[in-house]
């Protein structure tokens, strides 16, 4: 059986971005950026003022002074005139800072009586007055290619300038479940049916991630089925396949994908759940076969399926996974030798400030609800000795 290191970076090598897409920046959120962010205009592109107020002369901006206002300069309509001494221009938030002023004197600490202005207390230099290109620059570069965008990065990318962003292809992942078992919710159901909950639940993961995930037609215990449906596979960027990869009569999928041109990379990995996970490339097309049960799909999913979509989106994945630290709420018994991945909930620990991972007595590989009900991943490697409560640990948290 493959190390879970080995088989994530082996899976991981070999891919390539699946190329970018020009979008509105008003569709881009949740996007991968294709190439570095720069701006395109200085932000403010003006010294503007910070407050409502008067702009006016720092040494002339004493307490008790009385200035004369020489205009007015709402946001937008900045005045062409010049304060020189003695002097000030009634402004507002957002306006130019005119010629002559470097400060604002905000108007709560003026007593105005026509166009005389008494301040009731001082100004200093620069007071209220956002300097042009304080937030940033044009031409400084303000994102790198390759972050998944934000609500926050949106707005920076429209403040400097941007209606079009670059932003990877998403790319086409193939979902195909197998199994004369498996029903569509709501079909007819036979005692021995079993709802294809795996597949809608990696499809909307790797949806959630940035991918176009795409169901395809359940294929059923036959060459015949197989073959049919994996004919809906082409022009692809990644194939995953749910089932049929272990050793039984009617697992014929790793058989049937040969007979189309698999190159086999894998098959078996030293993990809990997901031992039978396997990797190749049909065609041209990188492909990944999950386990059947659901449980050790969506496991599998997070470690191996989730990183190789983020590479096709160009995105630099580690072949490390990244884990975080914790505190062990339950004992756990010495594992053997495959890594294990144990569902878990957490709660917060009063005073070391990691949190405290506690997993369920049961880790059965079909059980949905208990998946659901979890926090994170408790992570154990090979072989690792039995653990008592309060010791550290790593995890890798839940979508």
């Amino acid at each position: 059986m493959l190390d879970v290191a080995v088989a994530r970076a082996r899976i991981l090598e070999n891919l390539s971005s699946c190329g970018s897409e020009t979008v509105s920046v008003a569709a881009a959120c949740g996007r991968v950026l294709a190439q570095p962010l720069t701006a395109r205009l200085s932000n403010p592109p003006v010294s503007v003022s910070s407050m409502d107020g008067y702009a006016a002369r720092s040494e002339d901006a004493l307490e008790g002074a009385t200035l004369r206002v020489v205009g007015e300069a709402p946001a937008g309509h900045p005045s062409p005139l010049t304060v020189g001494p003695g002097e000030c221009l009634r402004v507002f938030t957002g306006s130019q800072i005119p010629t002559g002023a470097d400060c604002i004197l905000i108007q709560e600490n003026i007593q105005r009586d026509g166009t005389l202005a008494t301040l009731q207390a001082a100004g200093r230099l620069n007071q209220f007055i956002r300097h042009q290109g304080q937030d940033f620059t044009a031409g400084q570069m303000l994102l790198p290619a390759g972050k998944t965008l934000s609500a926050r990065d949106i707005g920076l990318a429209t403040a400097a300038g941007h209606l079009w962003l670059p932003v990877a292809s998403r790319p086409r992942v193939g979902i195909l479940a197998t199994g004369d078992e498996i029903i569509l919710p709501g079909e007819p159901a036979k005692p021995d049916s079993i709802v294809n909950s795996g597949a809608f639940m990696v499809s909307a993961y790797l949806n959630s991630i940035g991918a176009d995930a795409i169901l395809l037609p359940v294929a059923r215990d036959n060459a015949a089925s197989l073959s049919a449906s994996i004919a809906h596979a082409a022009h692809l960027d990644l194939l995953v396949t749910i089932g049929g990869a272990s050793v039984g009569t009617y697992d014929l999928v790793q058989q049937t994908l040969k007979d189309h041109g698999l190159s086999l990379d894998f098959w078996k990995i030293a993990m809990r759940p997901g031992k039978p996970l396997m990797s190749g490339k049909l065609g041209n097309t990188p492909m990944i076969g999950l386990p059947g049960n659901p449980v050790a799909a969506m496991v599998c999913s997070l470690v191996f399926v989730a990183p190789a979509v983020r590479a096709l989106m160009g995105q630099h994945i580690s072949t490390e996974i990244e884990t975080e630290a914790a505190i062990l709420g339950a004992d756990v018994r010495e594992n053997d030798q495959r890594q294990d991945f144990m569902r878990c909930t957490l709660s917060p620990h009063a005073e070391k400030g990691l949190p405290v991972v506690t997993p369920f007595p049961s880790q059965d590989s079909a059980q949905l609800n208990i998946l659901a009900q979890s926090d994170a991943l408790l992570v154990r490697a090979p072989f690792a000795p039995a653990e008592k409560t309060g010791a550290a640990c790593r995890i890798i948290r839940l979508p």
